[in-house]
């Protein structure tokens, strides 16, 4: 049975601006998310996307509760580096929507955008059924990826792995990240209904990279069940502090790192990312049949940037760290990072003070998420909090509610958004201080915006 097909604004054509698609297409489905694959294969093998992955493109998919970000963004560099012709997709954009779809680094521009959006919407048509938006935006994204003939596709999983409309290409390598308790709603309460979940982008006879020691049995059970060669961190790979200079890399070693698996040890260059989700990508690398080297590897580590990890930068005379943890697994993964950058900070600045720029989406775990950030080491001077504009945020009546029974009244100020609230912060510190911002993808998306700070600047 399909969903009716819904026309609350103007269907757009070939002339329509990306705005103007962009909001047509949020508003034709019934439901933001419809997990389920039934409505977009038939869409997708008309547009013949699947059959193109299959016959032309080697694809890498990158499903996990966090990490998945940054672990597509280091195969992709890496392929990138290798001489392939690389497609990568990520969600969501902090900016731009055109962040998502990218080949070979650049962002794609409006009209390729608007061209693939039409085909999609031709090909829903001649279907007769009706999409969501994540499921026409994913799609236009293969569509441009099969256009452009890419070498390597790199998908990151939206929501869960089974039911996403990414999982209608087979991957020839699935990376799991990890497994923590996020999106209960759609995946489940526990950790082996997600990783059952996560686990349905695994195939017959399949490879994976699984990025955590802790593996729910669902994962294995999936594993066994379809003969899949996996790889698991702290068992086959690993990486390590360096110990010393590497002169072939010409790095102390304070800038580097050490990979390790039964067949190769490497030392490498620290990129400005998470170095479990590297050693994940790179494990991924390893166990596909791409010709790369230690030398792409290492050029790669030393180009990646991604917005919103661990993404350090200076603005207004002030050192700003924005990281768009959004659940316990993330800040807590992120927080050994941002505990060195603090002290590296207060080694060159010791008068300086740490103030936090927070919000965050009513539907996460807020309560676990600011007790964890009170009781960590860091000493936030002061918590500068604004609701996000967005249906779903917290109040920041709620949030303040929150943080007042765990900090000092004098260290809480809030704010009508989080554009005053990035002014505020600026107004409250010296160019001696540090700025941590955190909480969401649209938190770290507005203070960018108000501090007129460009995510991805290139186009194609």
């Amino acid at each position: 049975m399909t969903h009716p097909i819904l026309s609350p604004v103007a269907t757009p054509d070939l002339t329509s601006s990306l705005s103007q698609w962009l909001n047509y297409m949020q508003q034709i489905h019934v439901s933001a998310i419809d997990m389920g694959l039934s409505r977009v294969l038939p869409v997708a093998e008309y547009l013949g996307v699947v059959q193109s992955a299959k016959d032309d493109a080697y694809v890498f998919t990158v499903a996990g509760t966090n990490g998945k970000g940054s672990t597509t963004a280091v195969i992709a560099e890496i392929c990138q580096q290798a001489g392939y012709k690389t497609a990568l997709y990520q969600s969501p954009h902090l900016i731009d929507f055109n962040e998502r779809v990218r080949i070979n680094g650049q962002a794609v521009g409006d009209q390729v955008l608007i061209a693939a959006f039409y085909a999609v919407e031709q090909a829903r048509l001649a279907c007769d059924l009706t999409l969501s938006f994540f499921e026409m935006t994913t799609l236009a994204a293969m569509q441009i990826f099969a256009e452009a003939d890419c070498d390597v596709w790199v998908l990151e999983v939206g929501l869960g792995g089974r039911l996403d409309v990414v999982n209608i290409i087979d991957p020839d390598m699935a990376v799991i990240t990890n497994i923590g308790i996020d999106h209960v709603d759609w995946l489940g309460d526990t950790k082996e209904k997600i990783g059952a979940e996560k686990a349905g982008i695994l195939r017959q006879d399949g490879t994976l990279i699984f990025g955590d020691g802790d593996m729910p049995q669902s994962v294995r059970d999936k594993i066994t069940a379809l003969n899949v060669t996996c790889y698991q961190a702290e068992q086959d790979f690993s990486h390590f502090a360096a110990t010393e200079s590497v002169d072939t890399l010409n790095l102390e070693s304070d800038d580097v790192w050490q990979y390790s698996n039964a067949a190769v040890t490497m030392q490498l260059p620290k990129p400005p990312l998470s170095i479990s989700n590297t050693a994940n990508a790179i494990s991924a690398i390893l166990a596909s049949p791409l010709s790369i080297t230690q030398e792409h590897m290492a050029a790669a580590l030393n180009t990646v940037r991604l917005a919103g990890r661990f993404d350090r930068r200076q603005i207004a005379e002030r050192q700003w760290l924005f990281d768009v943890a959004h659940n316990l697994e993330g800040i807590s993964f992120v927080m050994p990072q941002v505990t060195r950058a603090w002290q590296e900070h207060l080694q060159a600045h010791p008068t300086a003070q740490l103030h936090l720029v927070f919000s965050m989406l009513v539907d996460k775990p807020i309560q676990e998420v600011v007790n964890y950030l009170v009781q960590s080491s860091l000493p936030i001077q002061q918590w500068h909090v604004a609701a996000i504009e967005q249906p779903r945020a917290a109040p920041v009546e709620m949030l303040s509610d929150i943080l007042s029974t765990q900090v000092p009244q004098s260290s809480l100020i809030t704010y009508p958004d989080l554009a005053e609230a990035s002014t505020g912060v600026i107004a409250a510190t010296t160019p001696a201080d540090f700025i941590f911002v955190c909480g969401s993808f649209h938190t770290i998306a507005e203070v960018l915006i108000a501090l007129k700070v460009e995510s991805i600047p290139s186009t194609l």
